[in-house]
C-alpha cells in the first residue's frame, strides 16, 4: 500500500506540542462533538421538532437506558449515580423509564424502526434485582421489540452478581456483558472507592463464562490512585490469564464532579494524586503489547479483542457512524434525527417531568453539516484508521483536502500517515488520540470547557 505525504509548507517541520505531564482536573475523553458545553436549554425545541419528522433512510436506531444506582460512589466517578435510593424510589424510576419510552414509541422519528443495539449503562445496571430487571426489560420489549437487535450490552459491577442474577441477565437476551473490574488488586480497589474485591471478580466471571454469554468484556483503568508499575503489570497478567473476549482500558481522568477533585479543591491542589499522562500512556502501551502477544488485536484507542471476526462493538461503531440513539434516564445523552439532547441531570426533576407527561429534556443542539462531519471523523479516528471513501460518499468531501492542515500537522509530528484509502494513526498517536482530536475542532470549540 502506498503512503501519501501531504504537501509540506516551506517552514521547517514543527515539533509536536509537548505532552501535558501532570493529571489536572477536567475532561480529557472526547465523547461527542460539538462539546457538551454548547448544548443549550433554549435549543430543546429543535429536538421536539426532530421527533415529528420521519427518520432518514438507512439510519439505525439504538436504545440506551441509564441505571443510576450504585452500592458506593467511586472516587473517580463522574456519572450521575445515587447510593441512597430505596426500593420504592427505584420502582418509581423504572416506571418513569418506561413511561418515557412510551412517549417516544409512536413518534414519527421511530417510523416503524426497531432498535439494532441496546445498552444498559450506569451507575450499575446489575444493582437492580432480577425482578426489577424483568419488569424493566419486559416493558421495553413491549414498546420497542428487541427481535432486530444485533447486540444487547449490560454493564455490571462484579460484587452485585450472584449466580441467580447472572442467569437472569443472560435470560433477558444480553449478548455482551461488560464487567467493571478496573483492577484486580484489593488495596487499589479499596482506596479508589470500588465496592467489589478480587474474589468477587473471579467468581462472577467464571459463572458468566459457564452460562454462555456470547461476549464478555472487562474494563480496566490505567493510573488509579496508588497504582504502581508492579501492580499494573500484575493486573495485565491476570487479565490475560482470565482471557476475556475483549478488554477496554481507559486512562484515568479527573473531571470536576469527582470526589477526587473535591478533595483536591479542599486541599488547594492542582495536580491529581494519580499517575501522570506519560505514565498512563506507557502503561496502556504495555497492556496492548502484552495482549497482542497473547493473540489479541488492538481495535481502538481503548480496546483489544481476542477474535475480531466474532467480537464486535456494535453500539460504538454505529454511534460513531451517525446512528440515532434514543436515551432514557437521568442525565443521559442521545441523538435523534440530527439533534443531540440530554435529559435532566437530577433524579427528582427527571421523574417528576415524566410523571407529569413531559419529555424530560434539559438541553439540546442541532449540529451543522460541518459539525456532523467533524463529529464522525474525530470519533472514527479513535479506531486508529478512517476511510476516505466513506467520507467522500457520505459527505461529498475529500478528507485530505478538508482537513489538510491538521492532517499535515499530525503527519509532521510523526503520529499519522495516509495509505491509499486509509488515514491511519500509529500506536503513539492512538495512545494520545483524545488530545490530538482537538486539532480538527472548529476554532470556537478548541479551548472551551468540554462538558
Amino acid at each position: 500500500m502506498s503512503t501519501t505525504t501531504l504537501p509540506t509548507q516551506p517552514a521547517s517541520r514543527p515539533a509536536a506540542p509537548p505532552l501535558q505531564k501532570e493529571t489536572t482536573a477536567g475532561n480529557y475523553f472526547v465523547a461527542n462533538y460539538p462539546p457538551f458545553a454548547y448544548w443549550k436549554q433554549d435549543r430543546v425545541s429543535e429536538f421536539q421538532a426532530a421527533l415529528e419528522r420521519p427518520p432518514a433512510p438507512g439510519v439505525d436506531l439504538g436504545l440506551y437506558a441509564h441505571i443510576p444506582f450504585c452500592r458506593k460512589r467511586c472516587h473517580f466517578c463522574y456519572f450521575k449515580v445515587y447510593t441512597d435510593k430505596d426500593s420504592s424510589q427505584i420502582r418509581s424510576y423504572l416506571d418513569a423509564l418506561l413511561k418515557d419510552l412510551a412517549a417516544y414509541a409512536n413518534k414519527p422519528f421511530i417510523g416503524g424502526r426497531k432498535p439494532r443495539f441496546i445498552y444498559f449503562g450506569g451507575g450499575t445496571p446489575s444493582y437492580l434485582s432480577p425482578d426489577q430487571l424483568k419488569l424493566l426489560t419486559d416493558g421495553m420489549k413491549q414498546l420497542l421489540p428487541w427481535d432486530a437487535a444485533e447486540e444487547v450490552t449490560f454493564e455490571a459491577e462484579p460484587g452485585t452478581l450472584t449466580d441467580h442474577k447472572l442467569k437472569a441477565i443472560r435470560d433477558l437476551g444480553v449478548t455482551r456483558l461488560s464487567l467493571g473490574i478496573e483492577h484486580f488488586d484489593d488495596h487499589i480497589l479499596e482506596i479508589n472507592g470500588r465496592a467489589h474485591r478480587s474474589k468477587e471478580i473471579i467468581r462472577a466471571y467464571n459463572y458468566a463464562r459457564e452460562i454462555g454469554f456470547p461476549q464478555i468484556n472487562i474494563d480496566l483503568i490505567a493510573g488509579m490512585v496508588e497504582e504502581t508499575e508492579v501492580n499494573w503489570r500484575e493486573c495485565v497478567r491476570q487479565t490475560i490469564e482470565m482471557s476475556p473476549d475483549s478488554v477496554t482500558i481507559y486512562e484515568m481522568e479527573i473531571p470536576f464532579n469527582t470526589t477526587i477533585y473535591q478533595q483536591m479543591k479542599a486541599e488547594g491542589k492542582l495536580v491529581a494524586p494519580v499517575a501522570d499522562w506519560e505514565t498512563k500512556r506507557r502503561w496502556v502501551s504495555y497492556a496492548f503489547s502484552e495482549l497482542e502477544k497473547a493473540g489479541y488485536s488492538v481495535g481502538s484507542a481503548y480496546t483489544a479483542v481476542k477474535d475480531p471476526q466474532r467480537t464486535r462493538f456494535v453500539y460504538r461503531d454505529r454511534l460513531w457512524a451517525g446512528a440515532d440513539l434514543l436515551s432514557l434516564g437521568v442525565a443521559s445523552f442521545g441523538h435523534l434525527g440530527g439533534t443531540h439532547y440530554q435529559n435532566y441531570h437530577d433524579f427528582e426533576p427527571y421523574v417528576a417531568r415524566v410523571e407529569g407527561g413531559e419529555l424530560p429534556i434539559f438541553r439540546a443542539l442541532t449540529p451543522t453539516s460541518e459539525e456532523r462531519l467533524i463529529r464522525e471523523f474525530v470519533l472514527q479516528l479513535k479506531l486508529g484508521h478512517v476511510s476516505r471513501a466513506y467520507f467522500r460518499e457520505k459527505f461529498g468531501i475529500e478528507l485530505t483536502e478538508r482537513f489538510a492542515e491538521p492532517l499535515r500537522r499530525l503527519q509532521d509530528w510523526g503520529f499519522l500517515r495516509i495509505e491509499g484509502d486509509q488515514v491511519r494513526l500509529n500506536r503513539e498517536g492512538l495512545l494520545q488520540v483524545d488530545r490530538l482530536l482537538h486539532e480538527f475542532f472548529l476554532p470556537q470549540h478548541r479551548n472551551a470547557r468540554y462538558a
